[in-house]
Order: C-alpha cells, then sequence, then structure tokens
C-alpha cells in the first residue's frame, strides 16, 4: 500500500496552519468527533496535572487519546503538534524538576498561547526553573527546526500525525531523535481501509484529522521500515461522523482512535526471559499496564518472548523489573497486529475503550 499523503491538490500544511491559527478558536468548534474521542481514564495524580492547566490553554486543546504513559519521572519529552501547550504543561509536572519538555508545533497562534504560560506553570509547580520550552517546526522536518538525534526518552503526540503529508518522515524524524530504548508513545486517527485519493482532497476533513488517517495495517510496515519494534496497542477507541454531508463523502469507511507504543531498540542478541514486576510506578503500584493485553502484577515471575524482553531492558521501565533466566511463570504476550476496530468490539465500545 502508498503512504497515506495528501494528493498534490491540497497544500496541507498550508490548511492546518489556517485551520488551527485562524479558524478554530476553541475545542468546541471542531466539527467531528475525531479530536476528543478518547478521553481517558487516569490515575489520581494525572487527573490533578490535568486540573491544574490554565483555562487559555484547554480551550484550545484539540487531541484524540492520552499521552501519559507510566514512569515518566525524569524524562525528556518531545511533543509533535504541542499546539497550546496543554499535554506539555501535564508533561511537565509528571516528569518533574529534574525532566524536561519540549513541545514542537508549526502555528504562530498555538506557539503565542503556549509560550505565554511558562513562567505561569513553572511558579505553580514549585520549580527552581522551567523545564518546557516550545519550538516552531514542522515534524516532517525535525532536524531543521534544531531537535538533535538520540535525545529523547519519549516522543507523544496526540491526534497530530495524521494531519502530515508524509507519515513515513515524521516516524524516520522520530526515531533519529529518540534514544535507544526510547518510546514513542501517540494517539491518532485510523482508517479501516486505504482511503482513496478524491477522499484525501477534502480540505476541511482532513484538517479535522480523518481523511489523513493511514490505514491501520500501513503503521505496522512504516514502523519495520523505518527500525521500530512492532507496534503495540495500547488503547482504541471508535467514534462516528454525524454530520450527513460527511458521511455521505465517506461512505462505508470506518475510524477509530488508537494509541500505540513503538520502541527503539539497540541492535544486539535477543532472547527471551522470566522478569518480575517490583512495583515502584507511581499510580501503578500493583498493577502495571503495558499494553491492551499485558498487565504485570507485583512480585509475579511470568516469562516474556524476545521482543518484550527487549523493550523491558533497554527502556525507562527496567528499573522497575528484575530479570533471570529461563521461562518460569505464566507467559505475558499479546497480539501485536490486533484490529483495532476488533478490540473495540470485544468490548462493547462505541466510543472510547481506554
Amino acid at each position: 500500500m502508498a503512504d497515506a499523503a495528501a494528493p498534490a491538490t491540497l497544500d496541507s500544511e498550508k490548511a492546518v496552519k489556517e485551520y488551527y491559527g485562524k479558524i478554530l478558536t476553541k475545542s468546541s468548534d471542531l466539527k467531528t468527533g475525531a479530536c476528543t474521542s478518547q478521553p481517558g481514564k487516569y490515575p489520581k495524580f494525572i487527573r490533578e496535572a490535568i486540573g491544574a492547566v490554565h483555562q487559555e490553554v484547554t480551550d484550545k486543546y484539540y487531541g484524540c487519546g492520552p499521552v501519559f504513559p507510566p514512569a515518566l519521572r525524569g524524562s525528556s519529552v518531545l511533543d509533535l503538534g504541542s499546539g497550546s501547550g496543554q499535554d506539555c504543561y501535564i508533561l511537565s509536572k509528571l516528569v518533574g524538576q529534574d525532566g524536561e519538555v519540549v513541545g514542537l508545533d508549526m502555528t504562530d497562534e498555538q506557539l503565542a498561547v503556549a509560550n505565554k504560560y511558562i513562567d505561569y506553570h513553572t511558579q505553580l509547580y514549585g520549580y527552581s526553573k522551567p523545564n518546557i520550552s516550545f519550538v516552531k517546526g514542522n515534524m516532517e522536518l525535525m532536524q531543521e527546526a534544531g531537535i538533535p538525534s538520540n535525545k529523547f526518552d519519549l516522543i507523544v503526540s496526540n491526534c497530530v500525525i495524521n494531519l502530515a503529508k508524509d507519515k513515513r518522515a515524521v516516524l524516520k524524524e522520530a526515531y533519529r531523535a529518540l534514544k535507544d530504548g526510547g518510546e514513542l508513545y501517540f494517539s491518532d486517527v485510523y482508517a479501516d481501509k486505504d482511503l482513496p485519493a478524491n477522499i484525501r482532497e477534502h480540505e476541511e476533513l482532513w484538517c479535522e484529522c480523518v481523511v489523513g488517517a493511514l490505514w491501520w495495517r500501513d503503521l505496522y510496515r512504516l514502523a519495520e521500515e523505518i527500525g521500530f519494534s512492532t507496534p503495540r496497542m495500547v488503547t482504541a477507541g471508535l467514534f462516528s461522523i454525524d454530520d450527513k454531508s460527511y458521511k455521505d463523502f465517506l461512505g462505508d469507511a470506518k475510524f477509530v482512535s488508537v494509541t500505540y507504543s513503538l520502541f527503539k531498540l539497540p541492535e544486539g542478541e535477543r532472547s527471551p526471559c522470566t522478569i518480575q514486576y517490583n512495583g515502584g510506578i507511581q499510580g501503578y503500584e500493583e498493577d502495571f499496564k503495558f499494553d491492551h493485553g499485558i498487565t504485570f502484577k507485583k512480585g509475579e515471575e511470568a516469562h516474556v518472548k524476545a521482543g518484550l524482553a527487549a523493550v523491558l531492558k533497554t527502556s525507562r521501565y527496567s528499573q522497575f523489573f528484575t530479570f533471570s533466566d529461563g521461562e518460569k511463570g505464566p507467559c505475558k504476550c499479546s497480539k501485536l497486529d490486533k484490529d483495532p476496530f476488533e478490540l473495540c468490539a470485544e468490548q462493547g465500545n462505541k466510543k472510547s475503550c481506554c
């Protein structure tokens, strides 16, 4: 399948800048549910961080899913398409004074709001200096924006990669910017098929994060070609297009917002092993839900396959596990190419199963 891309007749970058910089003034201006379809269920400390963000920043928030994975304390984080800065300010609180958050966005109006409240949140969190900054740039050209290589523990993005003309370029740049063991953890909109070019020409539905959506299977192909680990589905939520003219235009295409996790693993031999979760992750002291099919219980031995073993050993999660040879305890695995539409159906989900 060809990569999903804006057709030549649609200047997607110009359209997105205009839409998010001048047309939208608040989240209620959105015309579909794509950017508000996975509200998420969070631990108390994350809900408190969300509630602390300045109202003007929140009013201009557009996102389709949670981008706050566990074990963030002290991490360096890059947010692609950071907009007004809501997710960045939440992450700023979660990583702590010793962590770092960088927001990348190409829209002047959104960056102006984000930058306006750096001092406000720094003082609110009791930090001696800001741990957050915002950079203007295109996520397809991060190196040109000054984003360094092998820098970040985590890259997040919330309903933005679908707006990019060249998804491959975004993922390739994210891979470059991550450290070995780093994670790309992002929510986005996906289609149940490869959408035809004429549908992708609809400017408003492109800006609404709908017709720029990848066929979900193409994400797996791109991840493999670039070098990422196999994508792991964390959450998924269906959303409907209610406007009749949009529905008629889209035909029988269906859409889902999904949070995926991809890791940049160092080269080397990989082998299965026995692991034990020792607790210690805030909000997940007894049970650590890693993806849609895997939960680690504190003190329980389990064996994991080579790919998951490599993720746990080389990522920020390694400090919370004990590793040993052999295959003791139950096997912890999940179907890595699980159809997100199928998962939603299994859980009886019509809007969100996160």
